[in-house]
């Protein structure tokens, strides 16, 4: 897989926000009220006609139905949405359709109704299958739930199944979150998303944390959880192709990849975010505003055009976390042979303490730079 290849395809992702209940540790924009869901479906309609030309009629090879929590969604809508996509957007023949879900959505009837629409693959939000984590997160399911969710997703005859864990959770010592991993192991999911809890600005963790009325997760946790996940991701044969995502030979997940390398991306509905290489534009995070200028076909949006240093950093942040690693030939041709020599020489400390390895002009975290991913590449960055 190499980044911006000129296979040229692309990704829709599909921004759905609404919740029964918001996460304190979730900082995406979400409502916990349904109330303007048929509104805001109608009005997501007429965006994914309306922005029909932004992907240049490239062929569209992943959609991402996401949220907020999409399983809200009835089979009905799932169809609306697909229909109308299929309509005005040329569609690979194998294409992989996403859809996020929350355990306590998932029950049998709920599932065959996803099986008999045109998703092919389920995201589960499990994050722990302990009720003293869950609780913590203020999840809405509880650990029996997130169990019996991924029996039943199995027993309806799912095979692309992709499961998010959360680690470094206050409490949650090395033997639970090893538990955590060993069901899934158990179970044969073929994709596993870890991600350390990191407290986020104007999120309810932050807040709950500044008034001590919970404890604050721990970095040291955090990078022993971090270690586990990989040694035994490992033992048990997963490929580890981005830093928090893990999965079986076949399994990778092709829309975030497009993420990772460069692929253009159109996001529909409110908050959402597009990628045209160019250009990033991101719609309005407010439901109602979303929804009262696309009934009047204004899509509500802002954008900037990209320089060449902000394209370049974008590189080196995602491909660094990747199991392709970095192609530093790739910089010099597409970014200039200056920006290749300061990329080696802002590499060289973390040479030097055994964080980066280079080989073959790829650039990699080794496993010690993995937990430290985001420091690396900002220290490598170009300041404009």
């Amino acid at each position: 897989m190499e980044y911006c290849n000129d296979g040229i395809m692309a990704g829709i992702y599909i921004h759905i926000p609404f919740c029964k209940r918001k996460c304190h540790y979730c900082n995406f924009f979400s409502s916990a009220s349904i109330k303007q869901k048929d509104e805001l479906l109608k009005a997501l309609l007429h965006e994914i006609k309306l922005q029909k030309d932004y992907l240049d009629n490239e062929r569209i090879k992943t959609i991402y139905i996401g949220g907020g929590t999409p399983s809200l969604l009835e089979q009905k809508d799932i169809f609306k949405i697909y229909n109308e996509i299929a309509k005005h957007y040329s569609l690979e023949e194998q294409i992989e359709i996403t859809i996020e879900a929350n355990p306590d959505d998932l029950d049998r009837e709920k599932l065959l109704q996803i099986k008999d629409s045109p998703v092919n693959r389920l995201s589960i939000g499990v994050q722990s299958f302990h009720d003293e984590d869950l609780q913590y997160l203020n999840r809405i399911h509880n650990a029996k739930q997130a169990y019996n969710s991924i029996k039943e997703t199995i027993n309806a005859s799912f095979e692309n199944i992709s499961v998010d864990l959360i680690f470094g959770i206050p409490g949650q010592d090395s033997k639970r979150w090893k538990k955590n991993l060993e069901i899934l192991i158990e179970m044969n999911i073929p994709h596993i998303s870890a991600y350390s809890l990191t407290v986020e600005p104007r999120t309810i963790l932050e807040k709950r944390i500044l008034k001590n009325k919970i404890i604050p997760p721990d970095e040291t946790l955090s990078i022993i959880h971090f270690k586990d996940l990989t040694q035994f991701m490992k033992h048990n044969n997963y490929i580890h192709y981005e830093i928090s995502n893990f999965c079986r030979e076949g399994f990778f997940s092709e829309h975030n990849s497009n993420y990772w390398f460069g692929e253009k991306y159109l996001g529909l509905g409110p908050s959402a975010h597009s990628f045209n290489r160019i250009e990033r534009q991101w719609n309005v995070s407010d439901i109602s505003t979303y929804i009262e200028k696309l009934n009047n076909c204004i899509i509500p949006f802002e954008k900037e055009t990209l320089s060449v240093e902000q394209v370049f950093n974008e590189y080196l942040m995602m491909s660094l976390r990747t199991i392709q690693g970095c192609d530093l030939n790739f910089i010099d041709e597409r970014f200039g042979h200056n920006l290749y020599l300061h990329c080696k020489k802002q590499a060289k400390p973390f040479l030097d303490i055994d964080q980066i390895r280079i080989e073959n002009e790829k650039m990699h975290l080794t496993e010690k730079g993995n937990f430290f991913a985001d420091k690396i590449a900002s220290d490598i960055f170009v300041i404009e």
